[in-house]
């Protein structure tokens, strides 16, 4: 049976002069899906898409969305922007029993199992197996880690889930690649001071690999021990609402020293947002060769979309109208309409708080797009921007980079091109950071749309 892609990229990684990496995509949001893919349909490579645990589940997850429904979503982007499906990588991060972590281990675990069954069922073929959350009952000392042999027998638990599914489906399908690790960073960026962030020492990692090792062993599951290709850990990159701690090679060094010798074996960093085009690169060099990407994607999507509507209100004043989007009115109104996707993160005075729901770096603001009266204000905008040209000059003011290359011809002067191009000046450095070249895939592996 033909290597799972990321399996080649790895041992390519392993064998180049420059080593190979693959950014990952994780974001459930339209625009971010559709700039991926036309990235790598100008690169020419393959794409890796991620839903997280809490976006989509088999319950619809805070998306609405089951696991089906957004391999479909991103499929039929892929297909409408001209990626060959044999070049989408779908792959499910933190999955595990995150949602449940106020329920028993027992009930949470069970929810976990059939989530990862799902995901696998629906084409997911890179599963990340994060069973690092205490859940309700674990420990007394909430402030404290899980034992290593308990997050390693859940993780088993999971991949005995994921293999028996995978067992469902045709055999020329692409089997799962596991990540696995206890050291994982909080989804969407940290919540306290960046002063004191930890990097995984590497006796964790020697720890995690011998333990979850003899958990699958003992589970039957030698074979898919065999398809774990990464291990994730905190090599000392994460954000904050209104910081980046940038990566530190000389920090990260025993990391890097160690999994030298781990045969074939890559990392995979989380939290990656934000970092320099140079940083990137350089952590790839270092073997973190799977970037994860998210808040950074919906981050320049918002930059790009407030600098329209900068630009819808000069150019309806200047027309003497008065149909404006109201998007930044509408998204406030929402965001304080429905605290709870911000309100545990965003700390200080109200004045504060009405600063981060619009410009922190964490971008709790992204999970307001999906809804009605906000995507209606989105539509509202590009009509209002199809309705009047752009003139340079506001285009310059406003989109500096993207004025240019409109001058340059590289894109149109539209509202969505302006706003693809935007979050691909971010998929530009991850793609220049791994250098991936383009993967043949075998003909007889199934394409993703065959298990839908």
């Amino acid at each position: 049976m033909m290597k799972h892609p990321i399996r080649q990229i790895a041992e390519r990684h392993w064998e180049a002069g420059m080593p190979a990496g693959i950014p990952a995509v994780c974001s459930a949001n339209s625009f971010v899906i559709e700039a991926a893919v036309q990235q790598a349909v100008e690169d020419d490579t393959p794409l890796l898409v991620e839903a997280t645990s809490n976006q989509v589940d088999q319950f619809g997850g805070y998306t609405g969305m089951k696991p089906r429904d957004f391999a479909e979503f991103v499929r039929r982007i892929a297909i409408r922007r001209g990626l060959p499906p044999e070049r989408l990588i779908l792959g499910g991060d933190h999955l595990g029993p995150n949602v449940w972590r106020h329920l028993e281990p027992e009930v949470a675990m069970k929810n976990a199992r059939e989530q990862i069954a799902a995901y696998v069922e629906a084409g997911f073929t890179k599963i990340h197996l994060d069973a690092s959350m205490p859940l309700k009952g674990d420990r007394a000392d909430s402030h404290l880690p899980l034992d290593v042999e308990l997050v390693a027998r859940r993780s088993a638990e999971l991949c005995l889930a994921a293999e028996e599914a995978a067992s469902r489906l045709p055999q020329n399908n692409l089997r799962p690649v596991y990540v696995i690790g206890t050291d994982v960073p909080i989804p969407g960026g940290a919540t306290d001071s960046l002063r004191h962030l930890r990097i995984t020492p590497v006796e964790e990692v020697q720890e995690t690999l011998r333990q979850t090792k003899k958990a699958f062993l003992k589970n039957g599951l030698q074979d898919a021990w065999q398809r774990v290709i990464a291990v994730v850990v905190q090599p000392g990159v994460e954000f904050s609402d209104e910081a980046v701690a940038d990566y530190q090679p000389e920090l990260a060094a025993p990391l890097s020293r160690f999994i030298e010798t781990q045969d074939g074996l890559i990392y995979e960093a989380h939290s990656t947002d934000y970092q320099t085009a140079g940083s990137l690169r350089k952590m790839v060099q270092d073997h973190f060769a799977i970037l994860k990407v998210g808040p950074a994607l919906t981050f320049a999507l918002r930059e790009a979309l407030f600098a329209l509507t900068f630009i819808e209100d000069e150019l309806l004043q200047l027309h003497g109208q008065n149909t404006s989007s109201r998007l930044r009115t509408r998204l406030e109104e929402a965001m304080k309409h429905q605290p709870e996707f911000w309100e545990k993160y965003y700390r200080g005075t109200p004045r504060q708080q009405a600063f981060a729901r619009k410009y922190a770096f964490s971008d709790r603001i992204r999970y307001y797009w999906p809804q009605k009266l906000v995507r209606e204000s989105v539509e509202k905008l590009f009509e209002n921007l199809r309705n009047y040209e752009i003139p340079f000059t506001l285009l310059s003011q406003f989109l500096p980079n993207q004025y240019h290359a409109v001058r340059q011809r590289k894109i149109e002067n539209s509202a969505r091109a302006l706003v693809l191009h935007k979050i691909q000046e971010v998929l530009k450095a991850y793609a220049w950071a791994t250098g991936t070249e383009m993967i043949h895939f075998h003909e007889t592996v199934s394409p993703i749309a065959e298990t839908m």
